[in-house]
């Protein structure tokens, strides 16, 4: 299975050909060494692209030859480490001159009307910095450029502010309003802080809802994300949404193609948990509604989540490995198993 190899040899092809992406992706999201990896990777390239290339003067060689007094064969060996030295002193000096010099901040691109971004009102284009506001208002619309991993569109009427830009954390934080993110990067490089919670990108296409009370909702059309608060989570794959509310953080995830009356039994449930509501969530539920199945094990009442495991084991093969009282108990790796092995219906 692809979740139990590890994918350092395949991740240089994947950066620049996009070669087994959806596994690769998957992997990433569980694997905390080959996303460490990824990120050596992709920084590695990133400083050679902005390397430019520089020739010494002819003249330094003849000025190193001369010098030698050795004979011919170490002064060979000599000439090639004074070479490969000047070689490494150039690319260093380039590298710190491309780090200094590098603009500050995220480009911002001013799609319609008039964005503000800081204080100031933009047209076209501009550059946001950590700690500086980009709002729309009623009829303007704005892109984020989030480094080089991906971007964020802006709706009328939303207010967001750049929290952190780093080569192993770029984040925002969404007061109100919608944002639409596209980002290709390994999981866990991109966050939106929002008032009930934070969205951690596994390399997705989603847009976020939020209100400054803290409801919302989170619908996903590509990849995964993961939506945290207070230990509580949800991982929303593809063609999948979760609802955000105050003080409880993160809802459910289901499907987007789940019945209407299964969604609003489950928004009632996630609200006040109570029987009559789990009983039409298991009845209503297909395959691939085991999604909001899995979630609903830690989510209710203690009393009921055999009735959850029962249902779940009637739509779907329990694999060697899990037993019902593990995962009654709630056992980390019982429970992670049991996902992955769901996942492929989802």
């Amino acid at each position: 299975m692809i979740f139990q190899k590890h994918v350092s040899d395949r991740l240089s092809h994947y950066i620049e050909e996009g070669r087994d992406a959806d596994l690769i992706e998957l992997h990433l999201a569980k694997c905390e060494r080959c996303r460490t990896e990824y990120a050596r990777v992709r920084a590695g390239i990133a400083a050679l692209d902005g390397l430019s290339l520089m020739a010494a003067p002819s003249t330094i060689w003849d000025s190193i030859e001369s010098a030698l007094d050795v004979q011919p064969k170490r002064r060979a060996v000599a000439i090639a480490r004074l070479r490969w030295a000047a070689i490494a002193a150039m690319a260093a000096l380039a590298l710190a001159c491309w780090l200094f010099l590098r603009p500050v901040g995220w480009e911002v691109d001013g799609l319609t009307g008039s964005p503000v971004v800081g204080a100031k009102h933009i047209a076209r284009k501009a550059r946001v910095a950590p700690g500086e506001w980009v709002e729309t208002d009623v009829r303007s619309r704005a892109r984020i450029m989030i480094g080089r991993i991906g971007s964020v569109v802006l709706a009328p009427n939303t207010r967001t502010r750049v929290i952190a830009e780093r080569s192993k954390e770029h984040r925002i934080a969404l007061e109100r309003g919608e944002i639409r993110a596209q980002i290709s990067a390994p999981p866990k490089l991109f966050f939106v802080d929002t008032a009930s919670g934070t969205a951690v990108d596994l390399g997705c296409e989603y847009s976020l809802r939020a209100d400054k009370d803290g409801s919302g909702l989170m619908e996903v059309s590509k990849g995964w994300v993961a939506f945290e608060w207070n230990g509580r989570e949800s991982l929303v794959p593809a063609g999948a949404s979760c609802r955000m509310y105050p003080h409880t953080g993160p809802g459910t995830p289901y499907f987007d193609d789940a019945s209407d009356t299964l969604k609003r039994a489950l928004a009632h449930f996630d609200e006040r948990p109570n029987d009559e509501e789990l009983d039409a969530i298991l009845s209503l539920s297909r395959v691939r509604d085991t999604l909001t199945l899995w979630h609903l094990l830690s989510r209710a009442p203690t009393a009921d989540r055999g009735r959850v495991y029962d249902r779940i084991s009637a739509l779907a093969p329990v694999p060697a490995g899990v037993s019902k009282d593990k995962v009654l108990n709630l056992d980390p790796a019982t429970l992670s198993l049991w996902k992955d092995e769901l996942a492929w219906t989802w």
